[in-house]
């Protein structure tokens, strides 16, 4: 495994610059980096430091900082250690800006700023929290979506993924024998989504999250055969429902979640066509 250095400087969180050379890196098999973090990079004195840092840890740099004199620095710096330093938003920037005839404001963090979609986002949060594996039933009507799945589906952290997008979700267990509340077999539930999982590896989280139990693994819990039942039926339930089903078994949760994205928007877009005159 090749190891390099990667270093990510932002005048912000860096959450933009960690997810863009994290997707990109992922393109390439048998490399592994060393991730170097500088955020709220916003001085000269703090970018020193991150200057410092490259020069003792030589390697690619990606960088989203809109101060032109803290850019100029970054880039003469890189120039003279002979490294890439690459400004990752400036394509998106330019393109905007031609097509919308106006300049950015060149201030930072301006998508962290506390407005009415960060509130949004932090009351779908308490909702998911307040609402996971089945907890208070009689809030689901105020869900934006709600997830069905037997047991170690990622409900929760596909819920929690969701609230941080400002989306309202709750998840219920589905359990063998055991009755969903009403609100979700009525025509006035939200949108409802089964999650689904190959059994054989459902089993195998099972299995794990028992040894970190320190439980026994001799139960129905992880039996193959009841596994795989208990899988089948919940997803004869979601046909019968009608309910869109995703399987989970080889999907991150951020996938999952923009596989749920998309699918609450085109239900919102019906619904929306529907109430025209």
């Amino acid at each position: 495994m090749r190891e390099f250095h990667l270093h990510l400087v932002s005048d912000a969180t860096g959450e933009t610059v960690i997810s863009a050379a994290r997707a990109c890196a992922a393109q390439f098999e048998g490399v592994r980096p060393i991730e170097h973090f500088w955020n709220l990079v916003r001085t000269q004195r703090q970018l020193a430091l991150a200057i410092e840092g490259i020069r003792d840890h030589p390697g690619i740099v990606l960088f989203t900082l809109v101060d032109k004199d803290l850019r100029a620095a970054l880039e003469l710096a890189c120039r003279g250690m002979g490294l890439p330093c690459i400004p990752i938003l400036d394509p998106i920037l330019a393109g905007l800006a031609s097509y919308l005839g106006l300049e950015s404001k060149a201030q930072p963090g301006l998508q962290h700023t506390m407005n009415a979609e960060y509130f949004s986002r932090l009351d779908a949060m308490d909702f998911a929290l307040s609402q996971d594996d089945g907890q208070s039933p009689w809030k689901l009507d105020a869900a934006d979506v709600i997830l069905v799945g037997v047991s170690r589906t990622s409900k929760t952290p596909t819920c929690i993924y969701l609230a941080n997008r400002g989306i309202k979700a709750a998840n219920v267990p589905y359990v063998p024998g055991s009755t969903l509340p009403d609100l979700l077999t009525s025509d006035k539930a939200p949108l409802v989504v089964g999650l689904t999982e190959d059994a054989e590896r459902l089993v195998s989280i099972r299995r794990n999250r028992l040894r970190s139990l320190n439980q026994p693994e001799v139960t129905a819990y992880v039996d193959p055969e009841q596994v795989k039942e208990e899988v089948n039926q919940a997803r004869r339930f979601y046909t019968k429902m009608g309910w869109p089903v995703i399987d989970v078994t080889r999907r991150s949760i951020e996938e999952t979640a923009a596989e749920i994205i998309k699918i609450l928007a085109r239900r919102n877009q019906a619904l929306e066509e529907a109430a025209k005159p």
